[in-house]
């Protein structure tokens, strides 16, 4: 069955901020392989130029669906969450996620199409601190295996 196109366009209210720690973005690192000192160690990250530990370009990700998932569990759209895979991630930074930020994420549908038997759904979240400070974009595209004939 095809998604809802209706959906195309819906932008969703911000999610609750999200506080970064220096914590989450430790275990992200550990969990990623990526022993990388501007991950883990404060002081390396404020000779860099940091004002705290910064996380990996893909630690979004831990928080992306809090404010967009709301959209794939609205039964108006269709979308059967049995059969979804990972299409694809991609992140475009204003500037590092670092420890101590509070972000706020605002989740917009901007794409629904028919690729062979599946359906393909694509979520724009633009990431912004608590003060309205764009940090970065994500653009997570999802797959439904099977959803069109």
């Amino acid at each position: 069955m095809a998604l809802n196109r209706d959906f195309v366009g819906r932008t969703y209210p911000p999610s609750a901020p999200y506080e970064v720690s220096r914590v989450k973005i430790k275990e992200f690192a550990a969990a990623i392989g990526d022993n990388n000192p501007l991950y883990r160690d404060k002081e390396a990250a404020q000779a860099a130029g940091y004002p705290d530990v910064i996380a990996p370009p893909t630690f979004p990700i831990v928080f992306s669906l809090q404010s967009g998932g709301e959209a794939l569990v609205d039964p108006d759209l269709g979308l059967n969450l049995a059969m979804v895979v990972h299409g694809e991630q991609r992140f475009e930074y204003v500037r590092p996620v670092h420890a101590g930020d509070e972000l706020v994420m605002t989740s917009t549908i901007t794409d629904i199409r028919t690729a062979g038997r599946n359906e393909v759904l694509t979520v724009r979240s633009d990431v912004r601190t608590v003060q309205g400070e764009p940090v970065c974009v994500t653009y997570n595209t999802i797959v439904e295996r099977g959803g069109a004939a």
